[in-house]
């Protein structure tokens, strides 16, 4: 019998390593390599008794591997992605597999895929989402590349993948070229999106009416159990309810408020610039993380620049309920510009993204995975050509019921002094979107003035520039 392996996994850092045990439970022996000794010393202890080995050469990994050859990298994005391919490229053979399941930038796999034209390696960039317990329980999965390679990893990808309510696995095949990585980065700026929001709501709970963490935790775990249920809005309710262990405190409450990222969030907004798409609520989750970060600077601004010391005297079961309206309703038009960004994307690259089949493996494994995603299924499953999520029955009616408490939060938070970007940037989305007039002929007018970039008329053809000053 065999001893060769069905899958080689390099890069043998917690999510590399909890993949290749995921692969392993689910039928497909795996060899691992990791260039880094500790890492690899790791990995032969967790993966001891198992039909699992870690091997000492590269060459003796390539030597394990049953053909055609299947290798996931699972090394940071970037450089180290380039030099792993160029390590390999010519000890490969043709119809081997190269998957970079990392959160590479797509751009670069677009390049990769050009390098390896003609080597017969079927490249493959994938998104993987759902951390490092999705990596080892069932992560999304968002394969794109070489089209040839799919039936080749496609019985690993979806035994491996988390299971829809349904059933079905949270994966497919999304597209040619860069289309996986692309889908994740856009799932990774929706998920900025989602966080952020999710924030405010917390923040105007806590400011606008005084609530406690504990008292926070009871209202976002009710919130789970409608519209919003979600895995982020259950990782909040539990977050709440965590106490510090050395000092008594609510755990949330000691933690320094300056967030970090690790960049695909800024990709997704500069995506959406190259691409003109009008992604604001994605973009200004980018921007309030930077600003969290402006910490010594914040600390000096509270004690010179005023604001307002408004006391709430409104009825606080109402406008936590306004606060849910608003968190759904921004959620709505965030998910709508980042499929809107997927849908120029695809018009670009010529991808054939199917928009129905993406939210379909969102719905588990992932960071955003959430009841709602069903719904954007639907959308797309009515109208596959939608150019707006907003423009769905569904979401038109959803929106309408959320828009008064919405703008009332706004407006709210507004005269509390309270920064709500996420829900104030989402509204003007929406309230941009639904206008048939914007003042943007008074802006082509400066833009001919000072620039004579001339501008198109409203009652005949043709472009026209004015002689402003004769």
């Amino acid at each position: 019998m065999s001893t060769k392996k069905a899958v080689g996994v390099i890069g043998l850092g917690v999510m590399g390593r909890n993949l290749a045990l995921n692969i392993e439970r689910n039928g497909f022996p795996v060899a691992g390599y990791d260039i880094d000794a500790e890492k690899a010393q790791a990995s032969r202890a967790a993966f001891a008794g198992r039909q699992m080995a870690v091997a000492a050469k590269l060459e003796e990994f390539l030597g394990d591997l049953e053909r055609p050859r299947r290798i996931l990298v699972m090394v940071p994005a970037g450089g180290p992605v380039d030099a792993v391919i160029g390590e390999l490229t010519p000890k490969l053979a043709k119809g081997d597999v190269l998957i970079d399941g990392g959160n590479s930038f797509f751009e670069d796999t677009r390049r990769r895929i050009k390098v390896l034209e003609g080597t017969g390696i079927l490249y493959v960039g994938t998104g993987v989402s759902g951390g490092e317990e999705g990596a080892l329980r069932g992560p999304s999965i968002m394969p794109g590349g070489n089209p040839e390679a799919w039936p080749l990893v496609k019985p690993v990808f979806q035994k491996i993948a988390a299971k829809a309510p349904d059933g079905q696995p949270c994966c497919e095949w999304i597209g040619p070229d860069g289309a996986g990585h692309f889908v994740k980065m856009v799932h990774n700026g929706i998920e900025y999106g989602d966080m952020q929001m999710i924030c405010e709501a917390y923040f105007l709970l806590q400011r606008v009416l005084g609530l406690s963490p504990v008292e926070m935790h009871d209202i976002f775990a009710e919130w789970n159990t409608g519209e919003l249920d979600s895995y982020l809005i259950e990782i909040t309710a539990q977050i709440l309810a965590r106490q510090d262990p050395d000092t008594g405190k609510p755990m949330v409450d000691v933690i320094l408020d300056t967030a970090e990222q690790k960049g695909t969030g800024k990709w997704t907004s500069a995506a959406a610039l190259d691409l003109g798409i009008p992604a604001q609520t994605i973009a200004i989750a980018v921007f309030a993380r930077m600003m969290s970060a402006l910490k010594k600077e914040r600390v000096a601004a509270a004690k010179v620049l005023p604001g307002p010391e408004a006391e709430f005297t409104g009825d606080k079961t109402a406008f936590i309920a306004n606060i849910r309206h608003a968190l759904y309703a921004s959620k709505i038009c965030s998910y709508a510009q980042g499929f809107q960004l997927l849908r120029a994307a695809n018009d670009q690259y010529r991808w054939s993204l199917n928009f129905g089949s993406i939210a379909s493996l969102w719905r588990a494994g992932c960071i955003i995975r959430a009841r709602f995603l069903s719904k954007i299924k639907e959308a797309y499953d009515r109208d596959a050509a939608l150019p707006n999520l907003l423009l769905d029955p569904y979401f038109v009616a959803a929106i309408r019921e959320a828009a008064p408490g919405w703008r009332k939060v706004v407006a709210a938070a507004a005269e509390a002094g309270v920064p709500v970007p996420a829900f104030s940037s989402a509204l003007a989305y929406y309230d941009s979107y639904r206008s048939a007039v914007l003042p943007a002929n008074l802006l082509q007018a400066q833009r001919d003035f000072f620039g004579a970039h001339t501008y198109r008329r409203i009652d005949r053809e043709g472009v026209f520039h004015t002689n402003w000053e004769g």
